[in-house]
């Protein structure tokens, strides 16, 4: 299925046959230690992404694997001229995915998982997008119409997050992890400004664009995972709470 866009309006100085010298599409994607499917995954992403009939990139933001990440990360830019990655050094989602973002080319910026992937979500967030509904999309799984198959120990997780989200920052929206999709020349900076990393950095985004007036939608969607989390939930938890703390001080003092 392809996408139905009008390059010209969005793109400036498109060709006639929608290309460009800077992608429409940039894909970012935080890994770490995924030398299982990272592969697979990212070949299988390539070729649904040709599906939509735009030019794409994947960015791979390698985040201190101690397996063999880096060295395929490698071979998949060399061998794939639409992927490319970078390395941060150190185990750190947020610096990773921040960088990615700022590193990004695309019109409309997805932030993805190596273990998602969910092309529904692609088609849907673009077209609020690309028709103008929407500065930021993000992925609920939680609101009306979700279906999230993770255990339920991870699902409860999510909603005590959000919880504390929307006490401590007033947040409106229901996630504010996994997929979202934004336009790249609207929150390119709202994402420099972001303070917070790892777990927690996603969070700030989405709370800093609602804050700033960003038109911000979600839609449902359905999470199903390739594998078990590179990371155990109970040992995340104490970064988490004190990374909410930190961003507590950031919006609340710093503003």
């Amino acid at each position: 299925m392809t996408l139905s866009t009008n390059l010209d309006k969005y793109v400036p100085g498109a060709r006639p046959d929608g290309s460009t010298t800077a992608p429409m599409l940039s894909v970012v994607i935080p890994v770490y230690n995924e030398e299982g499917i990272i592969a697979s995954s990212a070949m299988s992403l390539r070729e649904h992404l040709r599906e939509l009939g735009m030019s794409f990139e994947i960015l791979l933001a390698e985040n201190g694997s101690t397996d063999r990440t880096v060295e395929q990360c490698r071979e998949l830019s060399a061998k794939y001229e639409e992927v490319d990655f970078f390395s941060i050094g150190e185990p750190n989602y947020g610096k990773a995915l921040k960088e990615g973002i700022l590193r990004a080319r695309g019109v409309v910026v997805v932030c993805d998982e190596i273990d998602l992937g969910d092309m529904d979500f692609y088609r849907r967030a673009l077209d609020r997008l690309l028709n103008g509904d929407a500065a930021m999309v993000v992925g609920s799984k939680l609101l009306a119409g979700a279906e999230d198959t993770r255990p339920l120990l991870r699902h409860v997780a999510t909603i005590s997050y959000n919880m504390m989200l929307r006490v401590l920052f007033h947040f409106h929206g229901t996630d504010t992890h996994g997929m979202k999709a934004f336009r790249r020349d609207t929150l390119v900076g709202t994402a420099g400004r972001c303070l917070v990393d790892k777990d927690v950095f996603a969070s700030e985004f989405v709370i800093r664009a609602e804050r700033e007036r960003h038109p911000v939608v979600e839609i449902p969607v359905r999470v199903v995972e390739k594998r078990r989390p590179s990371i155990n939930l109970i040992r995340r938890v104490p970064n988490v709470l004190r990374n909410l703390g930190r961003l507590l001080y950031v919006l609340r003092v710093l503003g």
